[in-house]
């Protein structure tokens, strides 16, 4: 069976806030719902029946179960339109475009949205285990007597609410502190990541100078632009910011790594012949992705670089290296990430080191992050990819021609890669 060409056609998103700044009420539909109101608007999609529209968000509620398809009923498209929630941690979006690509590859739709939305302000609290068994057992209970018996069996500590902290199961540690480890087994110094993070914020201030994002943004509640931008930042302010994980010899700071974020993003992606139908332009075609995942319980530095595993991979089956690029977009979940795979890719005996044949080549610093990174815009779990992948559509279609790279990190030991390709 020949499969279709896929190709991104459309892009929105709102503003992406840091956690308790200005959505601070909002929950994950409410900011997804802005997110796609306004790529239906742009695009005209009003009372159109789509494919199907699939996205997620890492921290949900319980009443949220169904959240896409019960924000695709709130929102101007046909509501037959079929919706479904999946879930890969910070790969959330970038998946998301990946399981609609490959339905539309296949023939078995013509077009479809993938987007993802973190409310991370709106974040849910757990109850301590014996509270939760307290609750479930006074609600079996008849009598009044034996309800308020079970309740006041768990003591007061037990009735604190657990708040989220982002560790991973397996290891104990938060994102930042596996991080840590990274920047100090590949040797990443403080000043290589500050420089980083103020590349990032100099790019997307310059790209909003440039009203680069001028139709890739709808605001939202009072927002028009992502508020942790730091115009003002310098290698000297960021250089006098404290460790946040390793207080005495860590390198990780705020403002090398990126803050708990509320964000929504969503992606129109169609088969040509829709495209056509309805009078869009095809922007770039998806043409390859990866997805890979990788130990590290035991190798505890590895926690977020199995997208260099799935860059070998995919570069492999596509036949290119790092040279046939013209972009290159590399998710900057923290700086010390970034340049530790970058690291990985551009050294031979560190390649082989990783479990890599080779090394995949040199990253041009000048083709990276362009418009800002994560660093800059900061980081929506679910929303990110979506911000990502739009971005480089709309910096190929404007270049009129050439490939893009994308690279994506993920909490678990995950990681996805993704070309673009225009002309």
């Amino acid at each position: 069976m020949e499969t279709k060409k896929v190709a991104i056609i459309g892009y929105n998103r709102i503003p992406f806030a840091r956690m308790n700044t200005a959505y601070t009420e909002q929950t994950n539909q409410d900011l997804l719902l802005i997110a796609l109101n306004g790529l239906i608007d742009r695009y005209k999609l009003k009372g159109k029946l789509l494919g199907e529209v699939a996205g997620g968000a890492v921290i949900k509620h319980i009443s949220e179960s169904n959240l896409i398809r019960e924000t695709v009923m709130n929102t101007a498209l046909d509501p037959a339109t079929p919706a479904c929630d999946l879930q890969q941690a910070c790969d959330t979006g970038i998946e998301a475009a990946v399981y609609i690509a490959n339905k539309i590859a296949l023939g078995q739709i013509e077009s479809g949205i993938a987007c993802g939305v973190e409310a991370m302000s709106n974040l849910p609290f757990e109850s301590s285990q014996r509270l939760r068994k307290a609750l479930l057992k006074a609600n079996k209970e008849k009598s009044a007597f034996g309800k308020l018996k079970q309740l006041l069996s768990p003591g007061l500590k037990d009735w604190m609410p657990v708040p989220y902290k982002g560790q991973e199961p397996k290891t104990g540690l938060v994102m930042g502190e596996h991080t840590e480890i990274t920047a100090k087994y590949y040797n990443i110094s403080r000043k290589e990541q500050d420089e980083l993070a103020l590349r990032s914020h100099q790019n997307m201030a310059k790209a909003y100078d440039e009203g680069f994002f001028d139709d890739m943004i709808t605001p939202a509640y009072g927002l028009d632009k992502d508020n942790n931008l730091r115009r003002d930042t310098s290698l000297e302010k960021l250089s006098q910011l404290k460790p946040s994980f390793d207080k005495k010899n860590g390198t990780l700071t705020a403002g090398n790594s990126t803050p708990f974020t509320d964000g929504a993003s969503a992606v129109l992606l169609a088969s040509e012949e829709w495209a056509s139908i309805n009078n869009l332009p095809v922007l770039v075609y998806i043409t390859f992705s990866e997805v890979a995942g990788i130990e590290y319980v035991e190798n505890k530095q590895n926690l977020l670089l199995a997208p260099v595993f799935a860059a070998e991979r995919m570069l492999k089956k596509a036949g290119l290296t790092f040279d046939d690029f013209d972009y290159f977009e590399i998710h900057e979940a923290f700086a010390a990430q970034v340049l530790a795979s970058i690291k990985i890719w551009e050294n031979d005996e560190l390649a082989k080191k990783f479990g890599l044949e080779k090394a995949l080549g040199k990253i041009d610093r000048d083709k990276l992050n362009v418009k800002g990174g994560s660093l800059a815009a900061a980081h929506p779990f679910a929303a990110t990819g979506g911000r990502i992948v739009a971005t480089l559509a709309k910096l190929l279609h404007e270049k009129g021609h050439g490939k893009g790279f994308i690279s994506i990190c993920a909490a678990r030991g995950q990681g996805v890669t993704m070309i673009l390709e225009k002309g």
